[in-house]
């Protein structure tokens, strides 16, 4: 009987851990190697463009998914093509608008798992003045170490009021959006 009390302890301790609740954890951004990218169309040839600056706050965590959380804000000033005549329409008033909207803002209202198991972040994104509901596919990895979240939508252009004269009718609508962000514990 000693043997067996001697090794309640541990079951205890091993049962207590697999009961204690999961918490969301913070994340930083190591914005050396993290992206934040769009494609798009114009007169029906692609084009791809990144975004330089970003901050993310993250709290994440699969296993508590209520307590998660994105908010993240990119300056729009920093939209690089590759091509300094289309970066700088873009940072025009037909477009971003930089000089009076300078930030857009995506903030999570909730995380819900997908049929396939897969995760979706809820929320509203602002960019110029116009605030949208928007859906994002999330892809959270932890693989040697490197710990990573990626994710996708597609976005309707004309819904932020980019590039919504005429004088536009030869860029897509639809935008896809894809970050990759490297993540380090906080």
């Amino acid at each position: 009987m000693s043997g067996s009390i001697r090794r309640l302890p541990l079951w205890l301790l091993a049962l207590g851990a697999i009961s204690l609740p999961a918490y969301a954890r913070d994340w930083q951004v190591d914005a050396a190697h993290s992206t934040l990218t769009f494609r798009g169309t114009y007169q029906n040839g692609p084009f791809e463009g990144r975004f330089a600056r970003f901050e993310a706050a993250i709290r994440y965590d699969e296993a508590d998914l209520a307590q998660a959380k994105f908010d993240v804000t990119v300056d729009v000033g920093s939209v690089d093509t590759q091509s300094s005549e289309r970066d700088d329409t873009l940072r025009t008033a037909d477009f971003f608008d930089t000089a009076r909207f300078p930030q857009a803002r995506f903030v999570t209202s909730e995380f819900t798992r997908t049929a396939d198991g897969g995760v979706e972040a809820k929320g509203s994104l602002t960019i110029r003045d116009r605030t949208r509901p928007v859906t994002l596919k999330v892809k959270f990895a932890v693989s040697g170490g490197a710990t990573t979240l990626d994710v996708d939508t597609v976005l309707n252009r004309l819904d932020f009021g980019l590039g919504a004269g005429s004088d536009w009718a030869d860029i897509g609508r639809d935008v896809r959006v894809h970050g990759h962000l490297v993540l380090l514990p906080k």
